[in-house]
């Protein structure tokens, strides 16, 4: 009789010390790579690790990057600013007009060929935009020259009737005169124009930039201007030696004009994509560092629960049996 009822309660207690099955328990977050031998607590922390390794792969990449930018900063800021000195005469000797009325305007967009550099070329889009609205009306033409992938992907949506020209990877070699007058070359020869718009970032530091307007006139505006009067009038103050005409020599002007201003727009946007680049990958790395922490925090907690509650199963375990003796 003894003996049957100590069979009854084995019956009624072992199920209850019995461990459950792993299939009935697994977490539904988990996928069949994250199977294991433990559990559901097991497969959760297991699921924390891979995600702060995800992260530390990402951090290092983002520190990598960080630090090329700021090589490659160092390399072209100093171009930058000696190049500042090729346009400042002519802009002593012609002007800068920005809002001067013209029949067929040409809006050159700077932009960079990669992204993570924060919004610099969105910037440069919604300039090159504003500028089109402004110049825009009846009698008047706007075309756009698109230099760079980034405002090549985001002008193509609603602007691609209006684009007459489009290059990238300017910067896949390491920037010269001759490459840019190259540039500049093939502009002049692909569109027509009164006034061109160049729109690009000039670098003021790492984390400052300002999208900036350069404005050169065709050689045929130019001497209108100068019969007009004004800053342009001074022209006619200079004497012209040698064989060639006044326009010949304001031709020969606005050409270098053109190009030496594409060369220091083409650094200081450079300049400013490096900047923005670093700043970027510098609050990248502090994010992925912010989340790590978390994780950490998280797998630990995770861990230190599971623990605890494989002790308590176990003293529960040993429990029941010593009730059942």
């Amino acid at each position: 009789m003894a003996m049957a009822v100590f069979r009854r309660e084995g019956r009624r207690l072992l199920p209850s010390i019995a461990a459950r099955p792993i299939a009935a328990i697994r977490s539904p977050l988990a996928s069949e790579q994250e199977e294991g031998p433990l559990g559901v607590r097991s497969i959760s922390t297991q699921v924390v690790r891979n995600r702060m390794k995800s992260v530390k792969n990402i951090q290092k990449i983002t520190k990598a990057m960080k630090m090329v930018a700021a090589s490659k900063l160092r390399a072209v800021q100093g171009r930058a600013e000696n190049s500042r000195g090729l346009w400042q005469p002519f802009t002593a000797l012609l002007g800068d007009n920005p809002s001067i009325d013209v029949k067929k305007s040409v809006v050159v967009t700077l932009s960079s060929d990669k992204g993570l550099c924060g919004g610099i070329n969105s910037t440069v889009v919604k300039v090159s935009r504003a500028l089109y609205k402004l110049n825009a009306g009846p009698e008047k033409e706007v075309k756009f020259v698109i230099v760079g992938e980034k405002a090549k992907a985001i002008m193509f949506r609603d602007s691609k009737n209006d684009i007459a020209l489009s290059v990238t990877e300017l910067n896949k070699n390491p920037l010269n005169y001759a490459q840019v007058s190259v540039l500049a070359d093939d502009i002049l020869k692909n569109v027509e124009f009164d006034a061109l718009r160049i729109v690009y970032n000039k670098f003021h530091s790492v984390v400052a930039f300002l999208p900036t307007v350069a404005t050169v006139l065709s050689p045929e505006v130019i001497e209108k201007e100068s019969e007009i009067g004004g800053k342009l009038g001074e022209l006619d103050s200079y004497e012209i030696e040698g064989g060639e005409t006044k326009g010949e020599i304001l031709q020969n002007l606005a050409e270098f004009q053109f190009s030496c201003v594409m060369f220091n727009a083409v650094l200081e946007n450079a300049c400013s994509e490096m900047g923005a680049r670093m700043s970027a990958m510098d609050s990248s790395s502090r994010n992925a560092g912010e989340m790590l922490d978390r994780l950490t925090l998280t797998y630990n907690r995770t861990r230190q629960a599971s623990i605890t509650t494989e002790l308590i199963e176990i003293i529960s375990g040993a429990s029941a049996l010593e009730a059942a003796k």
